[in-house]
Formats: C-alpha cells, sequence, structure tokens
C-alpha cells in the first residue's frame, strides 16, 4: 500500500487574514512615519536658518567705505567671488579668484545655486538683499539665478550693511513639509502654516515674494509682519 504524506501549509483563508494583517499595520505606520519625515524635514529648516543666520556676515565692501555688507548664500559658501568696488561713484562688479571668500563662512552645500534657490532636505532657500532706497521703500534683490552676484542691479551697499532676508519653503506641500519658514538681520524667525492665502508656498511655482512677511508690501526696510494677515491671506508668527 503506498501512503501519501500529508503537506502542511497555509489554507486561502489564512493567506488573506495574514495580508489584511499587513495592510492594516501599514496603513497605520506610513502616516506616522510621513509625519515624522515632515517634522524632521521642517526641523531642519528652521536649523537650517538659525545656521544662516549666525554666519551670514558683513563679508562684501562693494563701496569700500570701510563697512561691510552682506552677502549671497555663494558668496559665503566661497564658489562665486565676492562683489568688489569698481569705478567711481563705486558700481559693484563680480570679482575674480582672488576674491573667493577664503575659508568659506558657511558649508560648500550652499555654494550649489539653481534659480536663485538652495534646496536642502526637502526644503528650498533663497537669500534677499536690498536695492537702493526708492519712494520711501526698499526693495529686495534676489541673487542670480547660478548664484552669487554678476550682474546687475546689484544690491545698495548702504542698505546691504543693515539689511538681509531668506525665506524657506517646502519643495512639496504636504510631502517634504507644511510650513514656510523667515529670517533676518535682526534674528526674527518666522513660521507661516501655509495652509490658507491664494498662494501656498511649494517648490518653484509657489515662491514667497520678499515681502511677504514685511508689514509695507514692496519694502523690506519695513517691520516684519507678526500676527496679522497680509493681502494674500499669509500669517507670520514667531517660531516656537
Amino acid at each position: 500500500m503506498i501512503r501519501r504524506s500529508k503537506q502542511s501549509g497555509f489554507t486561502l483563508i489564512e493567506l488573506m487574514i495574514v495580508v489584511a494583517i499587513i495592510a492594516i499595520i501599514a496603513a497605520i505606520a506610513i502616516p506616522r512615519l510621513m509625519s515624522a519625515r515632515l517634522s524632521a524635514n521642517e526641523a531642519a529648516a528652521i536649523s537650517t536658518l538659525r545656521s544662516v543666520s549666525s554666519a551670514q556676515a558683513n563679508a562684501v565692501d562693494t563701496d569700500a567705505d570701510g563697512c561691510g555688507e552682506y552677502a549671497y548664500f555663494a558668496e559665503l559658501a566661497g564658489r562665486i567671488p565676492l562683489r568688489v568696488p569698481n569705478g567711481v561713484p563705486a558700481v559693484p562688479a563680480a570679482g575674480v579668484a582672488a576674491d573667493i571668500l577664503n575659508p568659506a563662512i558657511l558649508s560648500s552645500a550652499f555654494g550649489t545655486v539653481a534659480a536663485a534657490r538652495v534646496s536642502r532636505q526637502g526644503f528650498l532657500f533663497q537669500m534677499w538683499l536690498p536695492n537702493a532706497t526708492a519712494g520711501a521703500v526698499v526693495p529686495g534683490i534676489a541673487e542670480d539665478a547660478a548664484g552669487g552676484k554678476v550682474a546687475a542691479p546689484f544690491p545698495n551697499p548702504n542698505n546691504g550693511e543693515v539689511m538681509w532676508c531668506c525665506y524657506a519653503w517646502p519643495i512639496d506641500r504636504t510631502r517634504t513639509g507644511n510650513r514656510a519658514f523667515f529670517v533676518n538681520q535682526g534674528g526674527d524667525l518666522l513660521q507661516c502654516l501655509n495652509r490658507a492665502g491664494a498662494a501656498l508656498f511649494s517648490g518653484a511655482a509657489g515662491v514667497p515674494p520678499f515681502d511677504d512677511a514685511y508689514t509695507t508690501v514692496g519694502d523690506m526696510g519695513s517691520a516684519v509682519r507678526v500676527g496679522t494677515a497680509n493681502a494674500a491671506g499669509h500669517i507670520w508668527v514667531p517660531v516656537n
């Protein structure tokens, strides 16, 4: 007589139960992992802005008056030569290799600038320096698309000695971060919940204008706007 050995294994119902349990665990775990990732990216963005605030230095003197002016990311990272005085009255121009900041104040990672912005851990960062005062307001001037400043318009030397600002916002809102952040020469570190308003800050399509956190439209020389909505509906408050 031939005896057949009984083969053991999972039944279809048992397999379905296991799959269902895995699906339930994934449904619980994945949102928590995403939330942890967003929190980590936002914490890193805040830390980066604090580092930028500490590192931002009066490294440039484009009017040769002995008073330093603030600089852009690529200049502070030692990738693009600092601006130098050229002509009378002084008109800044791109420096040469000898004008590279050495040692650099910021990490070399900040020297990689694309579309006038630096990308780090799910966030975009953009530096703004002041133009000349016109009509009692101070417009902002962004960094060149590839970093630093080699072409007009150049920041105003006098205003550039006393003010700058920087924004950070998520590359992909709800996926790499939610909030947007701001810091300036006074160390004012603000956040925008980025949940309301006509324009949400996200990636290249949702870039904060230089004056979004200021009380006066078009004027980075005005006080920061804290706790009240601007025309776009954005509310900036101190980072906790």
